[in-house]
Order: structure tokens, then C-alpha cells, then sequence
């Protein structure tokens, strides 16, 4: 198995991790739920990157933003790795061979968005999918308390039952009340 510092500086061309990086990524490689707080720009998405990299699989990826989205796949695949979004707009064909490609191209990163995830037919897609990690990208957005509160957010949590798999919350922003609500309605279990 690759260590996370190999894979760092083979894709990243980066030397060290940030503070907490490491920390984060050797706690979802040891397969616990993890929620990382980091501020903006801290490198929130190699802490998820990198261990879905290693393990056997397919990352999913549930994000909010398209734009965000599309920037990380963007950059994954300007870094050789095989990532897709299903974003808002493309076809149910399109989408059909998209999660195809998923199940059979050897991708790495699907990037969905919550509401993607409360259509019946991609999520019994996205079940039969070999899912080595599930990250919650802007976690925040699940909490009540924060300040964009998206209620298909609060389905993620049904996806514990189909995935045995290490969760991780990613968030810039979090107060002590918004951090125990992200992980109560997320239903991690005993995170890090």
C-alpha cells in the first residue's frame, strides 16, 4: 500500500502535509469516522483525497456547490486521477453512463450533491458502487445552527446503511454547537 506522504508528492509535488492533514488522513485510513474543521485554503480535500487514493474504490464525494465540484475534478484530472460530478442538468443517459463509467472505468472520485442523492434510481446506482469513503464536503450545511442550512442534507445519513465505510465531515466553518449537531445528524460514529 502507498503511504500518504508517497502519494502526496506524487500527485500534490508537495514535501510535508499542513498541520492536522496527516493526522486526519491516518484517522480515516485507520477506518473511524473523522470530522475536520480546517479553515478555507487549509487543504480540507486531500485529507479525503489521498486515503481514497489508497484504499481499493471509489470515493463519494457530496458536495453542495457545482462550482466547487467542478473545480476539484478539474484539478484531479489535471493531476491524472479519475474523478466525475453529476451535477444539476445532465441528462438521466448521461448520467446513466456517467455512474457506469464509475462502476467499470476505474474512477476514483464521484462528486454528487445531496439532492442528486434523493433520487431513488442514482442512489441504487451509487449502492452497487465498490465505495472505499464517504466525504461531506461543507458539512456546516447540514446543521441547523449554520449558516446555510440545506435540508437533502439530512438523508446522508441513511447512506450508513449501505456503506460500511469510514465518513468524513470537512467544514470551515463550525461553532462547538454546529460540530456536534454535524456529527449527531450524520450519524458518525464515535468521530475523530
Amino acid at each position: 500500500m502507498n503511504q500518504p506522504l508517497d502519494v502526496l508528492k506524487a500527485h500534490w509535488k508537495h514535501d510535508a502535509f499542513r498541520p492536522t492533514q496527516e493526522e486526519i488522513i491516518n484517522t480515516v485510513l485507520a477506518g473511524k469516522d473523522t470530522f475536520a474543521l480546517l479553515p478555507t485554503g487549509g487543504g480540507k480535500s486531500i485529507c479525503f483525497q489521498i486515503p481514497a487514493l489508497i484504499k481499493p474504490g471509489i470515493c463519494l464525494v457530496i458536495s453542495p456547490l457545482v462550482a466547487l465540484m467542478k473545480d476539484q475534478v478539474e484539478n484531479l484530472k489535471n493531476k491524472n486521477i479519475k474523478a466525475i460530478a453529476l451535477t444539476g442538468g445532465i441528462s438521466f443517459e448521461e448520467t446513466n453512463n456517467l455512474l457506469d463509467n464509475c462502476s467499470f472505468g476505474g474512477y476514483k472520485f464521484l462528486y454528487v450533491s445531496p439532492q442528486r442523492l434523493q433520487q431513488d434510481w442514482v442512489l441504487e446506482r451509487i449502492k452497487n458502487l465498490n465505495v472505499n469513503l464517504v466525504a461531506i464536503d461543507e458539512a456546516h450545511c447540514i446543521s441547523q445552527w449554520g449558516h446555510d442550512f440545506r435540508p437533502a442534507y439530512l438523508k446522508i445519513a441513511a447512506l450508513k446503511e449501505y456503506f460500511h465505510v469510514p465518513f468524513i465531515a470537512l467544514t470551515a466553518t463550525a461553532t462547538p454547537r454546529v460540530q456536534t449537531d454535524i456529527c449527531t445528524l450524520l450519524q458518525l460514529e464515535n468521530p475523530i
